[in-house]
């Protein structure tokens, strides 16, 4: 397993930087969150992923990339368009953005690329069979341009979100047939405490075969905000040892979006928690 920070909670850092001071901290990884300010998709990146490359190399650290920019293609609605949008067009656009992040990772050598499906158009009413089929073709054709790059695409459920527990992760694929096959899930423990549906650390286990990236906060009464470990319901030592338990050998990012304001601190606090929660 790779600890590792997501830079959605270091989003008034630069990027070289934020990557120097989880370097300095003692992560392994770096989670890019690519926004407006960090290697956005739709601005001169090539050069800036090419220099990243190189910085984390000297670091010693590895990357993955993370799709969740709140307005990134919308100024004004948070996380949208997404791959359930009622208009082609706009679904085609969150097809490209996720076809760039996977250019993106491919530059930094980076070998994840996560996402999620986001939620129907309010008030659309759209059935469940057709806001499948729809996740199902916008996946399928990241799918095939993510083939061409060696990087794999992991689908996290996201609650509030169509897909937000696991079990409905595991039916979208079931549903698909083969198309899906070579998707893969981001496990974010704390969504578990939030759905209520499974606990984190029997999803990391019943789901060993399917997890290639996890997603690390804690949840406080089931409300759907990261806060700091030790501040919610997580039993931390429980999910590093489920994950020590299936030689989980990806990247376990924390990820505390809503902590900028004070990333440096939180970036160090995580790891403190990290290390005391693995024991001795």
């Amino acid at each position: 397993m790779l600890l590792a920070y997501n830079t959605n909670g270091l989003a008034h850092h630069r990027l070289d930087e934020a990557l120097e001071l989880c370097a300095g901290l003692g992560y392994g990884g770096v989670a890019i969150t690519l926004d407006v300010a960090h290697l956005d998709p739709f601005g001169d990146w090539r050069g800036q992923a090419t220099r990243i490359r190189t910085l984390a190399q000297e670091l010693d650290l590895q990357l993955a990339v993370e799709t969740g920019a709140r307005f990134l293609l919308d100024p004004q609605r948070k996380h949208d368009p997404n791959l359930l949008a009622s208009s082609v067009a706009n679904r085609t656009r969150r097809v490209d953005f996720y076809r760039r992040s996977i250019d993106v990772a491919a530059e930094l050598g980076a070998s994840i690329v996560s996402l999620w499906s986001g939620a129907a158009d309010r008030g659309e009413g759209a059935g469940d069979d057709e806001l499948h089929k729809r996740l199902a073709a916008g996946l399928v054709q990241v799918l095939e341009h993510a083939k061409q790059t060696g990087v794999t695409v992991s689908f996290e459920p996201e609650p509030g979100m169509f897909i937000e527990r696991v079990d409905q992760y595991t039916s979208l694929k079931h549903q698909a047939g083969g198309s899906l096959e070579s998707l893969r899930m981001t496990l974010d423990v704390g969504h578990c405490l939030v759905t209520q549906d499974i606990l984190p650390q029997q999803a990391i286990e019943d789901h060993r075969s399917e997890i290639a990236h996890v997603h690390l906060d804690d949840i406080n009464n089931h409300h759907h905000e990261h806060v700091m470990f030790g501040c919610g319901d997580l039993n931390l030592p429980a999910v590093l040892a489920a994950l020590d338990k299936i030689a989980f050998s990806g990247m376990a990012a924390v990820e505390l979006s809503r902590d900028s304001h004070r990333g440096a601190w939180a970036a160090k606090e995580a790891l403190r928690c990290l290390a005391e929660a693995s024991g001795p």
